[in-house]
């Protein structure tokens, strides 16, 4: 019996490996890669490959001023199990911490030299001595199950090494393949085209990687927007796999339907320099996305420019948020005041929030529902959100309102907001706020079901609760006027925390 146990083991352990590969790629030539960090990688029982660390620049803010730091990321494709080790070149390791925490993973810390598993593809952070700025973002893919052929008509192939693009126009029916170990400068434009693919493993940049991380391509749109990728009264796109360095947007997705942005991976430094923004387009799918930004991460607007109508039918899923500025997720301020547009049907579903720093008090809000401009912002779901100790922000900001730099007139009102399942754990989030506008403008209907501070389930009936006391009072949240059907409740099996817990 022992025996026939062992050959079971034996013929599992056979087939659980028998799929597993780890795919790396080297850098082109002329690439100036980041010394802080030497990255290695190895499947069970195979040499170690080394993987290039390159540089990324991202936003601290200090006092009121933003500064320019030098960040950095690495990325390989695998399958099964591999490990990771990962040499910090800086200085004595004191301290590692590798985030989203949800993923569970701890380290070991051998000497300067930081050791951990995966066994399945995860976007995370390694954070050495407690510094954001300077960390190490480690992108790992799934084995790509389909290449085009590169001799296909319908394919634009972009192999390893380096390609300067300018404005590529994007026709209908293509696909753009960008290969891991590749950097393509230039932006992509799709306007007015259907089916088109953009996917691969290689980085998608405006600025020149190579010998100068910050000069910029000279070319513009000739539009004046000069986004990463522009999707605009397009049918059917999908975005997949790349890293994107932007100069401003990552992805604009004006007037579409039909879009999906998967696996994405984003860094920004500049202002005005957003992950994702979607005006006036329905059916859009973001997943698995890891957005690192120097201004709102998700967007999601009505009219702005010259793209026009509601937006309907958006869901985020499964990704990781990062707003060194702004905002991680802010939905309402652009519509159009002529013709009230209106956003429904939106979720936020399984995402990891690590951080907003942001000065300006109106611009605050891990989760910003802001209507402006006439707009009705209804439907919206955020369920399972896990939100890190933010260094400067609120949880959330739901306000019907009129900010005159950018609004022509308040927005029309909010209603049935459910937030399940949301999590806050820290010291150093500001008053949050829920404000309606007036009698006509107001807030109504918004739910929060588990709603988690520090491990205390906030709830009407929670205990220790004064009977005179507003339930937003205990989750530091400001009820303004104009706010009906407000409610905090709690399901069975979500009760408080014990002291310790995690």
């Amino acid at each position: 019996m022992k025996k026939i146990f062992l050959f079971v083991l034996m013929i599992f352990n056979v087939c659980l490996y028998a799929n597993a590969e780890l795919i790396t790629y080297k850098s082109p030539q002329g690439v100036v890669l980041n010394k802080d960090f030497k990255i290695a990688v190895k499947e069970p029982d195979h040499p170690e490959q080394s993987v290039p660390a390159y540089n990324a620049s991202v936003t601290e803010v200090v006092d009121v001023s933003n500064k320019r730091q030098n960040t950095s990321f690495g990325y390989f494709d695998f399958s099964g199990k591999v490990e990771v080790t990962i040499t910090f070149q800086n200085a004595p390791i004191q301290h590692v911490k590798i985030r989203p925490s949800t993923y569970g993973i701890i380290p070991r810390i051998v000497g300067n030299t930081i050791v951990f598993s995966l066994n399945e593809p995860r976007n995370i952070s390694i954070e050495v001595n407690h510094d954001i700025f300077h960390n190490l973002q480690l992108f790992t893919n799934p084995i790509a199950t389909e290449k085009p052929l590169k001799v296909d008509p319908n394919v634009i192939y972009y192999g390893p090494g380096f390609h300067q693009i300018g404005i590529l126009k994007v026709p209908s029916n293509k696909t753009v393949y960008i290969d891991g170990g590749a950097i393509v400068q230039g932006q992509l434009l799709i306007s007015r085209v259907e089916n088109v693919h953009v996917i691969g493993r290689g980085i998608l940049t405006q600025l020149s990687l190579i010998n100068s991380a910050d000069e910029q391509v000279s070319k513009k749109d000739p539009r004046q927007r000069n986004d990463q990728i522009t999707i605009e009264y397009a049918k059917n796109v999908d975005i997949n796999g790349l890293i994107i360095l932007p100069h401003k947007y990552s992805i604009l997705i004006g007037q579409s339907s039909g879009v999906t942005v998967s696996n994405i991976k984003s860094f920004s430094s500049e202002g005005n320099a957003d992950g994702i923004d979607v005006f006036c387009s329905s059916d859009v799918l973001i997943d698995k996305v890891y957005m690192r930004n120097s201004d709102d991460c998700v967007a999601i607007y009505g009219h702005r420019w010259e793209y026009y109508g509601n937006t309907k039918n958006v869901t985020v899923q499964n990704s990781t948020l990062w707003a060194d500025i702004a905002h991680p997720v802010l939905i309402g301020t652009h519509g159009d005041t002529l013709h009230p547009d209106t956003l429904e049907k939106i979720k936020f579903l399984n995402v990891d929030i690590l951080d907003q720093h942001e000065n300006q008090i109106d611009y605050q809000g891990c989760m910003a529902l802001n209507a402006g401009d006439s707009n009705l912002l209804r439907d919206i779901t955020f369920n399972n959100i896990r939100v890190d100790d933010i260094r400067k922000g609120q949880l959330v900001n739901i306000r019907v309102m009129y900010n005159q730099k950018y609004n022509t007139s308040p927005g029309r009102g909010i209603e049935n907001i459910y937030f399940k399942d949301v999590t806050y754990r820290g010291d150093k989030a500001s008053l949050s706020v829920i404000a309606g506008y007036d009698e006509t403008r107001s807030i109504k209907n918004v739910l929060f079901e588990n709603l988690k501070i520090n491990g205390k389930v906030i709830a009407d009936n929670m205990p220790g609760k004064p009977g005179f006391y507003k339930t937003g009072d205990m989750a530091n949240i400001w009820v303004g006027e104009h706010v009906e059907g407000l409610r905090f409740i709690q399901t069975p099996g979500n009760s408080v925390d014990s002291p310790g817990s995690k």
